[in-house]
């Protein structure tokens, strides 16, 4: 069941059962974005918008340890959600990878994660 792999525009997300990793594309790491690893304990909700033709969606895995995390909870203006660390870009024909990512984090969000050996 674990890891999972969904793929973004600018990165790629690996759910584990104990976290998600976002490893972002050699483009993105050139423009200053770097990977990073969130323990799912720490992942208060995966925030979402769909993509549309012209504009592409997000998801962005809210935590307590965001300066401002309240903001987001309003609708925050996308471009700093999409400069943010915790944000995987989806275009229009990945729509439905975006649905399975969010479903998957908040599936795993509600289930204990099974402890390694």
């Amino acid at each position: 069941m674990y890891p999972r792999t969904f793929h973004g525009f600018n990165a790629k997300a690996i759910l584990h059962g104990d976290r998600v990793e976002i490893r972002r594309q050699l483009l993105a790491k050139v423009g200053g974005a770097k990977d990073v690893s969130l323990a799912l304990s720490d992942i208060l909700k995966p925030l979402s918008k769909g993509p549309t033709r012209m504009v592409n969606g997000y998801v962005y895995l809210a935590t307590d340890l965001d300066p401002d995390r309240l903001s987001y909870w309003i609708d925050a203006p996308r471009t700093r959600i999409a400069r943010a660390q915790n944000a995987i870009l989806f275009t229009w024909w990945q729509r439905r990878v975006q649905q399975e990512f969010v479903s998957a984090v908040e599936e795993a969000l509600r289930t204990p994660c099974p402890r390694s050996l």
